[in-house]
């Protein structure tokens, strides 16, 4: 069983910053895409950033310039730097893995909060 934790969010006013960290652990995983989804109240979960190790980064054009997907492949693990925040930041942000380039992804973290004050 693989598990994805999540780390880094919480309350912060706008324009302020805040960094995510995720941890894959359990059973071994050689993930190859590692990526940050959210979910705002009342909407549909959408993609953040994405890397997909030897390919390249994914970031969403609504944060585009803000948010930076980075991480280390060998430890499955994968950050999003988040600068400038706004209220519209506000969600819930899980983690996702996955061992394949393309598709669904086949893990998910618990997810955690992130609220931006105006």
């Amino acid at each position: 069983q693989v598990h994805l934790v999540e780390s880094g969010g919480g309350l912060v006013q706008a324009g302020a910053s805040l960094r995510l960290s995720c941890a894959a652990s359990g059973r071994s995983l050689s993930a190859r895409r590692m990526g940050w989804f959210r979910q705002a109240p009342g909407k549909e979960r959408e993609l953040v950033a994405e890397v997909r190790w030897t390919v390249g980064t994914t970031i969403a054009e609504s944060v585009k310039g803000r948010f930076t997907i980075s991480g280390v492949y060998d430890k499955n693990t994968v950050y999003l730097q988040m600068n400038s925040l706004k209220p519209e930041d506000t969600a819930v942000y899980y983690c996702a893995a996955s061992a394949q380039l393309g598709g669904t992804y086949d893990y998910w973290g618990q997810g955690t909060q992130v609220t931006v004050s105006s």
